[in-house]
């Protein structure tokens, strides 16, 4: 039987991930126009951009201006990605950054090794003091995400029962400081999760942490993204990660394929839920011409499928059909 949530939530990444991957530095004004106009369309979420090396991720050396230069509207966070002290120091010091305490744990020890240039244990112990650091800055822990939770590509498939651990360990040592971990997410970082997988892992993490809200971060490497997300919302997920037009790619591809898709399309899922009848707040329509705007800025035909074929609910307005 279904258990399809009545509303679902999409956090919404495509300026981080899309920005961040290309080669090109878009003009500054015109990632701030794509990011106001994400946020007219009833996405309450934005991650807007990362605090790392500018010597390494030049795309993003000019994330405080970008922050700084958006026209916030009301009720709608704006959020930044670090990956290390210096990063969230700068991410602080900009003042125009939503902070969510972030909790990194990876389910892939090599994936560790050749992301972090650390264990996977070793990842999962610097928590507690990322726990620290929150605590000394007034920011709550808001959220745990276990990377290649689905599979990796240089360490194969993951055991369940390694993903259910690293959910309670993040639950654990926020207990241990008197927090409540709100939400898990579920990352399928490389594009390995198949719906019945994704079925199994969400019904094991929940049944170890009821209290819990499931977040999937999905990516659509191999094709099974949508899919994947039916399946999450059979089993009552509400809570999705996801990339207008589907900016963004996939680094970490087999074979090093530049040209793999990245995160799931927002707008092609928000399509699938208003399908279904399940609420998100969105207006589709809008959200389409957000991601024909991603489109014309980068330059090139991106993945999304709604924004080229255009929404059923606008058809049949304009063809007088009934629902």
């Amino acid at each position: 039987m279904s258990d399809r949530p009545k509303r679902v939530e999409f956090r919404e990444e495509g300026p981080r991930e899309g920005f961040q991957i290309e080669k090109t530095i878009f003009p500054l004004a015109e990632r701030v126009k794509l990011v106001e106009a994400l946020a007219e369309t009833g996405l309450h979420h934005i991650q807007v951009a990362s605090f790392v090396s500018p010597k390494h991720v030049p795309q993003m050396a000019d994330s405080a201006e970008f922050f700084a230069a958006i026209r916030r509207r009301p009720g709608v966070a704006y959020s930044g990605l670090w990956l290390n002290e210096q990063g969230f120091a700068r991410a602080r010091e900009t003042g125009t950054v939503d902070l969510f305490g972030k909790i990194s744990l990876y389910a892939s020890d090599a994936f560790a090794q050749r992301n972090n240039r650390c264990s996977a244990a070793e990842m999962a112990e610097r928590q507690k003091g990322w726990l620290d650091r929150y605590a000394e800055a007034g920011v709550k822990p808001d959220y745990a995400i276990i990377m290649a939770a689905f599979g990796c590509n240089y360490e194969g498939d993951i055991p369940p029962a390694r993903v259910v651990d690293l959910a309670r360990y993040a639950h654990d040592i926020c207990a241990e400081r008197g927090e409540k971990l709100g939400q898990v997410f579920l990352a399928d970082t490389m594009g390995w999760g198949n719906p019945e997988q994704t079925r199994r892992l969400v019904g094991l993490v929940r049944d170890a942490l009821p209290d819990v809200r499931i977040g999937l971060h999905l990516h659509d490497t191999r094709g099974l993204g949508t899919a994947n997300v039916l399946a999450a919302l059979e089993m009552g997920v509400d809570l999705f990660d996801s990339s207008v037009a589907g900016l963004g790619g996939c680094p970490f591809a087999a074979h090093g394929d530049a040209g793999a898709a990245g995160n799931v399309c927002t707008e092609d899922l928000v399509f699938l839920c208003h399908e279904l009848g399940i609420e998100t707040g969105i207006d589709l329509e809008a959200l389409v011409e957000c991601a024909r705007m991603a489109e014309r800025l980068i330059g090139r035909r991106l993945n999304g499928r709604v924004m080229h074929a255009g929404s059923l609910a606008k058809y049949r307005a304009s063809q007088g059909l009934a629902a």
